[in-house]
């Protein structure tokens, strides 16, 4: 039986997921409602793509009987509450990341979540993709030793003001460095020992840029991201036998130089809608799929993307922004 997905908003990476869903087979997957702020918005997105249904705000997806889980896709200032509403209403959960907007609410969000005993992950797509898998496989057996570095960078100039705007949630550490973090954890098995963070801040008090190095018991990530400037966007992962490059874009790749010096390429999935916002975005598939194996399996969240993982994330990324002087009204909320 088809998974019966909602679609909170209508933005560009809530297009790329719906589009990533068409690549998936129709008896597994089936998108059945969106909400949008502007009726008309939601109605415009239904019908580009097939949905029979668009409601004006968000209530309306909580209280549909017809929809099992919610891809919660709007501004990063509003993922713990309508993540809430949603799971209220006994819906599981996709949220874009970050999850909340630091780990205090993403705990309260988790927990409640637990207590209703419905599934919850924050959408960190680059742990399903293939490359990802390969990369672990590799691990695994040894073939690159005992991990030493990880290098990675991220870097593009945005004139989005989302990004760049403290009460839209903006900063380059609530919205990219979970993919150099994700990636440190995926490999080192470890919370860091010590966390070193530079950065840059914009007129409205929000990280533009910045360098942080993750300390391990027996290795050191170095990582830069910037919203000003074109970075390499690859990550190397160095052991004692040999590295592996995740090649640009590192945390959706589709290309990997082995630790022979090849090249390993992987082929996206294709669906029926062909126009996307965001690059390897067809990729949102691998994480569906593997929503959807959890939630008939009777999980409540995944072993690739777990809770602890979340909040080991959104606790370096706290720390992080502690030390640039970055801090959002959330911080200081009853959350």
């Amino acid at each position: 039986m088809a998974l019966k997905w909602g679609i909170v908003a209508t933005g560009s990476i809530a297009q790329d997921f719906v589009i990533a869903l068409s690549t998936l087979p129709e008896e597994d997957h089936k998108v059945v409602a969106v909400g949008a702020r502007d009726k008309n918005r939601a109605e415009e997105f239904a019908k580009t793509y097939d949905i029979p249904k668009a409601y004006k705000g968000y209530d309306a997806i909580a209280k549909d009987p017809d929809v099992e889980i919610v891809y919660v896709a709007t501004l990063n200032t509003s993922h713990y509450d309508i993540s809430m509403q949603m799971l209220e209403h006994g819906k599981h959960i996709l949220c874009e990341k970050p999850l909340c907007m630091n780990e205090k609410a993403a705990k309260k969000l988790i927990k409640f979540a637990k207590s209703k005993n419905l599934f919850l992950m924050e959408s960190i797509w680059s742990r399903f993709f293939p490359a990802y898998k390969y990369l672990k496989e590799k691990i695994d057996a040894g073939q690159l030793g005992e991990i030493r570095k990880v290098n990675a960078s991220i870097g593009f100039p945005l004139s989005n003001d989302r990004m760049l705007k403290k009460n839209l949630g903006g900063g380059t550490i609530l919205n990219f460095a979970v993919y150099p973090i994700q990636l440190c954890q995926w490999v080192f098995r470890e919370p860091p020992k010590e966390i070193r963070t530079s950065g840059k801040l914009n007129e409205d008090g929000v990280d533009i840029e910045i360098e942080c190095e993750l300390i391990y018991s027996n290795g050191v990530s170095k990582f830069e991201i910037s919203t000003t400037r074109k970075l390499k966007n690859e990550a190397i992962i160095v052991g004692t036998k040999g590295q592996i490059t995740l090649n640009d874009i590192f945390w959706c790749p589709i290309t990997l130089t082995d630790t022979d010096g090849t090249l390993k390429t992987w082929v996206l999935p294709k669906g029926k809608y062909l126009c996307a916002n965001f690059p390897n975005s067809s990729g949102l598939s691998f994480e569906a799929e593997e929503v959807r194996k959890c939630i008939r399996a009777g999980r409540i969240q995944s072993n690739h993307a777990s809770h602890d993982e979340s909040l080991l994330i959104a606790n370096i990324e706290d720390e992080m922004r502690r030390q640039v002087g970055v801090k959002y009204d959330a911080d200081d909320d009853g959350q």
